[in-house]
């Protein structure tokens, strides 16, 4: 089984993923931890990639696609996969077309979860991070500290990262509607996209999930 699993930040892709990829037994493939092994194992793409990231730059689809498809060719992807995060754009799903096809190989499913807009801003712009331990995490709506702004597991500040605050959050929402969302239609003309309301408790999305995955 080799799907893509597309949705914007928030929507909770890397938590479905993995939950996704366990019940399927198949590798979770995401483009977060494509660059942390490249780079900390000093890949020819990864130096490639720090030398772009640690300018303040974006690392070029290139280097990005290089990466994913070292990783799709290794053994444990023979017989399948999970991909979050990449293809983050038409460019890159074109990429992925070819890779696929020179092997022979197709994708079976596009996994298209859906939150509103202003759900999303609701989940990330309320998250609050202890400065001890970035592991403990909490939400000012859903998941409140016993006491304001203090862990309840270790007593630690509690604060809200630079990159989820709703202006951040909005802006990166701009992004993936004007870089990502595209490839959502480019999926759809080969008749590969199931949307899922990505509301609701994890485990109901996991099984919405697994439904729309093709039998056989």
């Amino acid at each position: 089984m080799r799907i893509v699993l597309v949705g914007p930040p928030g929507a909770g892709k890397g938590t479905q993923a993995a939950y996704l990829a366990e019940n399927l037994s198949i590798p979770h493939i995401s483009t977060g931890d494509l660059f942390r092994a490249n780079i900390s194992q000093g890949t020819p793409l990864g130096l490639q990639a720090k030398e772009y990231m640690n300018a303040g730059h974006l690392v070029p689809d290139e280097v990005t696609i290089g990466m994913a498809e070292d990783r799709m060719r290794q053994d444990d992807a023979a017989q399948g996969f999970l991909l979050d995060g990449f293809p983050r754009n038409i460019g890159q799903a074109e990429a992925l077309d070819t890779f696929l096809s020179a092997h022979r190989l197709k994708l079976d499913a596009v996994l298209d979860l859906e939150v509103p807009e202003e759900e999303v801003v609701r989940r990330i712009a309320g998250r609050r991070i202890c400065r001890n331990d970035s592991s403990h995490v909490f939400h000012a709506e859903y998941s409140r500290p016993v006491k304001e702004a203090v862990c309840d597991e270790c007593g630690g500040e509690l604060y809200q990262r630079e990159d989820d605050s709703e202006e951040t959050v909005r802006k990166r929402l701009a992004v993936y509607h004007s870089e990502t969302e595209p490839i959502i239609d480019y999926y759809k003309k080969q008749g590969l996209v199931t949307t899922i309301s990505a509301l609701g408790a994890v485990t109901e999305v996991t099984e919405r999930a697994m439904r729309a995955l093709p039998r056989g």
